[in-house]
């Protein structure tokens, strides 16, 4: 079978490819996957490309035996050391039909199921049964590609949420496939969200959906804008997908001031009410700056957060939770929409590696193997 790989080598440089390896055998409690539907996420594009230059991409061979190449900075190289001469197999999550299973998983041969675990760019997966959904028998796997990253984030920022104490959130980057589930999500469960995005396209596109608080962040005036939406919701929690710039910053004073407009007695502190960002992404490779003027006051957190961690947290219990509800309703609240379906070959294409890589709002391309 083929398998899409991603390896740092010790002359400095990354190389994308194609390996030819043998089908693997499930174990007495796994199952292997026929795979025919991968979504290129963020997080994928993390190992596949990693700290390449795109500037000096290039191409050698051709079809199966393509390598798209590109150097690495030599002021990166010491963190690579680890990947050096290891073809790290790519794909967070993916779908398919289970082809052979173990003698504790046959109940799942035919079935399609999604699953999680890494290396789902591939025409094969063999992952344990417990890393899969098992999907209704109307399910398509292209239907059910996104159903763990997105969905479970998207569900573990609620359920982040209520442990926490918040009762509204802010998310960023919000027009994207999460965003769009998280603005379905909180208008079934009365949950008050706020989204920021960057395009008037992206306002009109979450406003079709229901959501009540859209706020274009290059609109003039954009501050008032988040700051009345915060007053009407009391969003204390926000969750960044850029990671860099100020906007992490500007959210902060943004709640600062709607919350000091509700004090009743002036405090040279601020307000008493924890005021929480977490970065969960890293659309904007530069470092988090925060306005010099301390204008958060001094009850205020910023902080990253990842799902595995989340999920390792939650326990088995709420895991399985989750998941159900995702299996539910994959065809509405967690459905996804891709611009592309593309082959392993086509994913090594200068052309389309440039969309795809770009991480741009409704660019989201689909990988199937078993084209």
């Amino acid at each position: 079978m083929l398998q899409l790989t991603s390896t740092i080598t010790e002359n400095a440089t990354i190389e994308i490819g194609l390996r030819d390896v043998e089908v693997p055998k499930p174990g007495a409690d796994e199952v292997l996957i026929q795979v025919q539907a991968s979504p290129i996420n963020p997080s994928d594009l993390g190992t596949l490309v990693g700290a390449g230059d795109l500037t000096t991409i290039r191409v050698e061979g051709e079809g199966d035996k393509t390598k798209v190449i590109m150097n690495i900075p030599e002021s990166v190289m010491w963190a690579m050391k680890p990947r050096i001469g290891k073809p790290l197999p790519v794909g967070n999550e993916g779908s398919g039909i289970v082809t052979d299973a173990g003698e504790n998983a046959k109940h799942l041969i035919g079935k399609v199921v999604s699953a999680v675990g890494g290396g789902m760019y591939a025409q094969y997966r063999v992952l344990p049964a417990m890393a899969c959904i098992e999907m209704p028998d109307d399910i398509d796997p292209k239907e059910c590609a996104s159903s763990f990253v997105n969905p479970l984030t998207a569900l573990g920022m609620l359920e982040t949420m209520k442990s926490e104490g918040h009762s509204a959130l802010i998310h960023t980057a919000a027009a994207s496939n999460l965003g769009q589930m998280l603005v379905k999500i909180c208008l079934a469960d009365n949950i008050p969200l706020i989204n920021v995005v960057r395009k008037p396209e992206h306002v009109d596109l979450l406003t079709s959906l229901g959501a009540k608080h859209v706020c274009n962040f290059h609109d003039e005036n954009f501050k008032d804008l988040l700051v009345e939406a915060i007053k009407d919701t009391d969003a204390t929690l926000a969750f960044d997908a850029t990671g860099g710039g100020d906007l992490s910053g500007r959210i902060l004073s943004c709640m600062e001031i709607a919350l000091r407009a509700k004090m009743k007695e002036f405090s040279p502190y601020g307000s008493t009410q924890h005021k929480q960002v977490y970065v969960y992404g890293a659309l904007n490779q530069s470092g988090i700056a925060l306005p010099n003027n301390r204008s958060f006051g001094m009850y205020w957190s910023i902080g990253g957060w990842l799902l595995t961690p989340f999920l390792e947290k939650a326990g088995m219990k709420k895991n399985i939770e989750l998941r159900q509800r995702v299996s539910s309703e994959i065809k509405t609240t967690f459905a996804s929409s891709y611009t592309k379906e593309i082959s392993l070959i086509e994913a090594l294409s200068l052309d389309e590696m440039m969309v795809y890589g770009s991480m741009a709002t409704g660019m989201k391309y689909l990988i199937n193997p078993s084209l």
